[in-house]
Order: C-alpha cells, then structure tokens, then sequence
C-alpha cells in the first residue's frame, strides 16, 4: 500500500469511526426496552417492540463495526496491514467496512 493510501485510509477509519460514535447515544436509546407499564394499546406496543429491536440490531451492527474500526487502527503501523490475513491479497476498504 502506497504511503499516500495508507495516510488517507487512516483518515477514513477515524472519520468513519466519530460518525459512528455520533450515532451511538440514539442507537442505545432506540434499544432500550418498552416499559411494560406504559399506557399502550397492543398494536402500539408491538410497534413498539419491534422498533426495539431494529434499534438492538442497529446497535450491535455499529458496535461490531467500531471493534473492528478500533481494531484496524491499532494494527496500522504493522507492514502487513491492508493485506488479508487468510490469503495476503490487499483488503478492499469498502468490502472490509460492510464485513464482506
């Protein structure tokens, strides 16, 4: 990877990583479980639920994507980053951060 790459992936990572980070205070909020004491009608506390866990599994994506994120810049210094563990071809940084 050309040092110019590296420099410019590195500010990628820690642009992606603030604007997940921004995201993370509503995700947990979205989360949080429907109390069951709330003055709802079945349908609205299913709607509820549901968007419950849409906000869960949103959570969890971001969250997973941090570790990687966080992982990813504390190998950047390493000579082998960028290449792929299993196969040594170079890592495409589109199909790393979507998890492919």
């Amino acid at each position: 990877m050309h040092p110019g790459e590296k420099a410019a992936l590195k500010i990628d990572f820690q642009a992606l990583r603030e604007e997940l980070s921004r995201q993370l205070p509503s995700l947990k909020e979205s989360a949080k479980p429907v109390a069951p004491d709330d003055a709802l009608g079945r349908l609205t506390r299913m709607d509820a639920m549901q968007s419950q866990q849409i906000g869960q599994n949103a959570l969890r994506q971001v969250t997973a994507q941090l570790a990687n994120i966080d992982h990813a810049l504390e190998r950047f210094d390493a000579p082998d980053f960028g290449l792929c563990a299993e196969c040594g071809a170079p890592v495409c940084y589109k199909c790393w951060t979507q998890g492919r």
